[in-house]
Formats: C-alpha cells, sequence, structure tokens
C-alpha cells in the first residue's frame, strides 16, 4: 500500500506544483496587467491589498464561470448554478478523448502531434452519417461514432505506416496532414454532398435528431452522455496499457525498440496499431463533439482541440487517469476565461498564459524540484527519453 502511495505522490506531485506555481505567476501578471492596482504601487498597503483583491476577484471569476455561479443560483435555484459546470463538462469531454490519443502515442514512443486533423476526420465521418442517413436513434448514433472512429483510424493509421515501412518521422508527417485535413475540410464543404442547400457559406446540414447525442439535462443545457462515453473510453485504454497483450507491446515498444525487437515484438505492427488507435481515439473526439453540440460539420469544427490535446496528455503525465483530470483542468480555464474579461476586466488572454506555464513548468521537472526543494528520486529522468511514460 505504502508502494502504491509513493508511486501515485511521484506520479502527482509534479503537476499539482506546476499548478500551483503558474496561478501564482498567472496572480503576478493579473497585477501587472491592472492599472488601477499599479497606480498604488507607491503606498505598499494599499497596494498589497488591492492585489490581493484584484487576484481573488479573478480567480473566483474563473470558477464561477466553470464551475458554480452563485449569482444563477439565486435567481433560478441551486441546480442552475452549476450550468457553468455543464459548459465546462462540454468543453472537456473532447479534449479527453483527444488526449488521450496523444497519450497512447506517448505510451509507445511516438508523437502523435496530428491529433487535429484525426480530430477533423472523425467529425466529417460522423457528420455525414448524421446527416445522410435515416435510422433509428440508437443504430444512428452508433454508426455515425463508429464512422468517425474508423475515417480517422484509418487518417492516424497512415503514418504509422509510412514510419514502419519508410522510417518517415511521425512528427513531421503528422504536421503535415493537419494542414490536409485542414485544407480537405475547406474544399469538402464546397461539394454538393456537404454544402447545406441554398447556402454559400461553407457549412453542412445540420445531423438528424436521431443522430444527436441525448442531453442529460434537458434541452437548456448542453451537457450530453459525450461525457460518459469519454470515461468509458478511458477506462478501456487503461485495459489496453495495463491489461492486455498488445498494451503491454505497446509499453515495451515505449520503453526499448530495440529491446522489444529482440523478444519477438513487430515494431512495423505496433507502430501502425497505435496510429491507428490514436487516430480512432481523436477521431470519437470529433464525432462526439458534432453530435453533442456542434450538430453541423463547418470548417473550423476543430477548434484547437488536437492541439490542445498535446497540452492535456502532457500535464496527465500520459496516463489515462491524469489525462481526464488535465482535460477537466483546461476545460474549466477556457470555460472560465469567458467571464474573465467580463466580471473583472483582466484580459483572458492571461487564462492562455496560465496553460503555457504548466506546461513549462511541467516540462521542466528539475526547476519545480529546485524552487520547490524536492528531493530527486531514482527514478527521476525526462519524460522524452522514457517515451512519455511518467
Amino acid at each position: 500500500m505504502k508502494r502504491l502511495i509513493d508511486k501515485v505522490r511521484e506520479k502527482a506531485l509534479l503537476p499539482f506544483l506546476a499548478f500551483i506555481f503558474a496561478f501564482f505567476i498567472g496572480g503576478v501578471l493579473i497585477v501587472l496587467s491592472s492599472p488601477e492596482v499599479m497606480s498604488q504601487i507607491n503606498s505598499p498597503g494599499k497596494f498589497l491589498t488591492s492585489a490581493g483583491a484584484k487576484i481573488g476577484n479573478s480567480y473566483l471569476a474563473v470558477f464561477q464561470g466553470s464551475i458554480f455561479d452563485i449569482n444563477l443560483a439565486r435567481e433560478s435555484g441551486i441546480l442552475r448554478g452549476f450550468y457553468p459546470f455543464s459548459e465546462t463538462v462540454v468543453t472537456t469531454t473532447p479534449l479527453i478523448l483527444a488526449g488521450l490519443a496523444v497519450a497512447l502515442a506517448f505510451k509507445s514512443g511516438l508523437f502523435n502531434i496530428g491529433a487535429q486533423g484525426q480530430f477533423i476526420f472523425g467529425a466529417i465521418g460522423a457528420s455525414y452519417v448524421g446527416f445522410h442517413f435515416q435510422l433509428s436513434p440508437v443504430l444512428h448514433v452508433s454508426l455515425a461514432l463508429l464512422a468517425g472512429v474508423v475515417l480517422a483510424g484509418v487518417f492516424g493509421g497512415i503514418v504509422g505506416l509510412l514510419k514502419a515501412k519508410t522510417g518517415a518521422h511521425e512528427v513531421i508527417v503528422t504536421i503535415m496532414l493537419n494542414y490536409a485535413a485542414g485544407l480537405f475540410i475547406l474544399w469538402l464543404l464546397k461539394t454538393k454532398t456537404f454544402l447545406r442547400p441554398e447556402r454559400q457559406d461553407p457549412i453542412a446540414p445540420e445531423v438528424l435528431p436521431s443522430a444527436q447525442l441525448p442531453k442529460l439535462l434537458g434541452e437548456n443545457q448542453r451537457i450530453h452522455i459525450g461525457i460518459f462515453i469519454a470515461l468509458a473510453v478511458t477506462l478501456l485504454v487503461w485495459w489496453l496499457l495495463n491489461r492486455s497483450t498488445l498494451g503491454f507491446k505497446f509499453r515495451a515498444v515505449g520503453a526499448n525498440a530495440n529491446a522489444a525487437r529482440s523478444a519477438g515484438i513487430s515494431i512495423s505492427f505496433v507502430t501502425t496499431a497505435t496510429m491507428f488507435i490514436c487516430g480512432g481515439l481523436a477521431g470519437l473526439g470529433g464525432a462526439v463533439h458534432v453530435l453533442g453540440t456542434e450538430y453541423a460539420l463547418t470548417a473550423g469544427v476543430a477548434g484547437s482541440f488536437g492541439f490542445d490535446a498535446i497540452t492535456v496528455a502532457l500535464l496527465g503525465r500520459a496516463t489515462p487517469l491524469g489525462t481526464v483530470f488535465a482535460a477537466f483542468l483546461f476545460g474549466a480555464l477556457q470555460t472560465g476565461g469567458r467571464t474573465l474579461l467580463s466580471n473583472t476586466g483582466t484580459p483572458a488572454d492571461i487564462v492562455q498564459v496560465i496553460q503555457a506555464l504548466i506546461v513549462l513548468f511541467i516540462a521542466a521537472p528539475t526547476l519545480m524540484k529546485m524552487i520547490f526543494r524536492v528531493k530527486k528520486s531514482t527514478s527521476d529522468t525526462t519524460m522524452a527519453a522514457k517515451g512519455w511514460n511518467g
């Protein structure tokens, strides 16, 4: 039991310290960006009081915009006060799935920078099945999700196949395919098949109601069953990595490809299979996003989910459970950042700075250990050197 606690502590300590330190630096930036606070710098007492109030109000605004809004609760009841949390869950759901697509690749020693393009192809597949066919609700949703997974899986599998057969570096290939996916969806939305009738702007028809993911709290809130799909897939990925033969091969190749090859593991198979599964995971995120909230395919349907997924996987130490917590954190920051400017006048860009700082500090474990005087364990090493195994 003690060994398990020590292991959890070792994995969670660095992200926690990075989180705390990033919010501390964010507080400093909030003060520096406020003319009202900085105008009182010549009066230390008033300056510290004003600075503390500014920081507290800013982070309170993020909390109210992402978790619980006391004003909504007073006006419409306690349940309505949790509306911001429902929006956080909506943002978090595709982030979990896209983050898993990056984390699983890390475990196999690969860098999947192509979650953005895979997300787009998943959205394309789900959108087409969603508006083109008329089926019963359960079957329609299932086939639309499956279409997104398979189409994006094939798109991701191309990367693994190219690396396995030609030695092409997956980072370069995935970056190029992100551009290809972005341009492809722009072209696709101009075709007769995907362009909405009597519309000139690039937008596809809405998916039929039978293909839309059911809402959990009624039509007034956007939260849908996609969150349960994401959590179920997280458990599946955990089982794959820790309880299956295929997952053992993934981890073996990620830890030491040469040793794995000597043990009889096919590196080509692992590389191709990993990228296919990762593409499917990111594609499922795109499918859930379209069927759960967007309904209509647009050129910007992916937003920055695929790129944020890299950050989420990094913060989550490339573990399934860690990815879920990291996705919730980033979902909350993104959702809460929308109310930061309106409630306090603090630039919403501060949230993006905090996200960037968290990543920076996660990527610099030695710096964090030096600042907080944490004893260096014998297993400490960079995540990249160990295939991002955490």
